[in-house]
C-alpha cells in the first residue's frame, strides 16, 4: 500500500502507539518506586504490571486499527475494519477479565497499586489519543478515490 492510498488514521495510530509506549514507560518509572515505598516488593510488582497491562491493552486497540487499515483498498473495507476492531476489543475484554481473575489473590502483588497504575495509564492514554489526534492534521474529508466515493 502506498502512502497515498494508506488511510490517514494509520499515521495517527502509529503515533498513538509510540507516545502510548513512552507514557507507559514513564508511568512504570514512577509507579514502581512509589509502589515499593507503599507496599514493598508486591507494590513494585503492582506498579510494573499495571503499566505493562495498560500498555498492552491500550496498544491493542491502535494495533487493531493499523491491521484493519491494511484492507483499505478492498471493497469490503468497512466490514473488515469493523470486524477487526470490534473482534480485537472483545478479545481484549475477555483477556482483561481472565488476567484480573488470575491476579486477584496473588500474594506477590499489591492489587491497589496495580489498580491505581492501570487507572493512571488509561487516563494518560486518553490524553495521548486526544493530543495526537488534535495535532495529527487529519483531513476532514474522505481518503477514498473518486471512483469509490458514495455521493
Amino acid at each position: 500500500m502506498t502512502a497515498s492510498t494508506r488511510p490517514s488514521s494509520s499515521i495517527v495510530m502509529s503515533r498513538v502507539l509510540l507516545w502510548g509506549a513512552v507514557l507507559a514507560g514513564g508511568i512504570a518509572v514512577v509507579a514502581a518506586p512509589l509502589g515499593y515505598a507503599v507496599a514493598g516488593v508486591p507494590g513494585l510488582v503492582g506498579g510494573l504490571l499495571g503499566a505493562a497491562m495498560g500498555l498492552v491493552f491500550m496498544g491493542a486497540t491502535a494495533l487493531s486499527i493499523l491491521v484493519a487499515n491494511r484492507f483499505a483498498s478492498s471493497d469490503a473495507y468497512p466490514a473488515v475494519f469493523l470486524g477487526v476492531v470490534m473482534g480485537g476489543w472483545l478479545v481484549k475484554l475477555v483477556l482483561f477479565l481472565i488476567v484480573t481473575v488470575l491476579l486477584r489473590d496473588q500474594p506477590w502483588l499489591e492489587p491497589s497499586v496495580l489498580g491505581l497504575t492501570l487507572i493512571v495509564v488509561v487516563v494518560g492514554s486518553l490524553v495521548v489519543d486526544v493530543l495526537v489526534t488534535v495535532k495529527g492534521r487529519m483531513p476532514a474529508v474522505t481518503d477514498l478515490p473518486p471512483s469509490r466515493r458514495i455521493d
